[in-house]
């Protein structure tokens, strides 16, 4: 690969990875809003109408994408990388909030503590159990998505994207529901119903990110000249050293 290859192929990673832990921040900042869709019409699971959700779910599935191209083209290291930088970003970003909160309005302020508290103020179990959550989903979706590259040797690029995402997406509703039961911050004759909803609304949106998957990955794999199941290596010392040779 030639220097102004790998520093393209850089930038496009550090391109992704600010996209990926602005998503996964975002949806921490707004999940106390809710929407309904009803496609299906009134239709309900277990008492929950179907599609009855955080809006916060909405940049959540962006993630999940982002991960499995920064794997297919940069491999698992490189993911679980962004990943951990996610983890770290969304802990700061609600720090920071804890400490707007405790900050007084002054009387000409256009927000109000109040209002400030209502809207900005997350609850630390929910959150605790969001980041749980995000944790065990994005690890056991790159492990898995990487699984079936090796089995399937680089073939069948919706079976890795789409087995992936279901577990991990499974895995991800179940904990964050199980967890707000468990303290008391949901009733628990909502578990089934939240869960069942969450799921098949995250299913949906993975079968609708499949065909961007591939568009990215065939560019990618056009641009850096990648023959398949081949990764792109981003060593950072090997690029340093030929900075220095330039």
């Amino acid at each position: 690969m030639t220097l102004k290859d790998r520093k393209l192929a850089h930038r496009i990673y550090l391109y992704l990875g600010a996209l990926f832990i602005t998503s996964l921040v975002v949806s921490n900042l707004i999940f106390q809003k809710f929407f309904y869709w009803n496609p299906f019409g009134d239709f309900t699971v277990f008492g929950v109408s179907l599609f009855e959700v955080s809006v916060g779910i909405l940049p959540y599935p962006i993630t999940f994408l982002i991960t499995d191209l920064i794997s297919e083209i940069y491999g698992r290291k490189m993911a679980n990388q962004i990943v951990t930088a996610g983890i770290f970003a969304s802990f700061f970003s609600m720090g920071i909030i804890l400490v707007a909160e405790v900050a007084p309005a002054i009387p000409s302020s256009p927000i109000n503590d109040a209002t400030f508290t209502q809207v900005f103020a997350l609850s630390p179990i929910a959150v605790l159990a969001s980041m749980i959550a995000y944790l065990l989903a994005q690890y056991v979706d790159v492990a898995i998505y990487h699984f079936w590259k090796k089995l399937t040797k680089g073939k069948y690029l919706w079976l890795r994207n789409n087995f992936s995402t279901f577990l991990s997406q499974f895995l991800d509703t179940f904990t964050v529901v199980a967890l707000l039961c468990v303290f008391k911050v949901l009733p628990w004759e909502l578990f089934f119903g939240l869960v069942v909803s969450g799921f098949i609304f995250k299913i949906f949106i993975a079968f609708i990110d499949t065909p961007f998957l591939y568009f990215f990955v065939y560019i990618m794999r056009k641009r850096f000249n990648l023959r398949p199941n081949e990764e792109l290596d981003l060593d950072i010392m090997d690029l340093e050293k030929q900075n220095r040779t330039v």
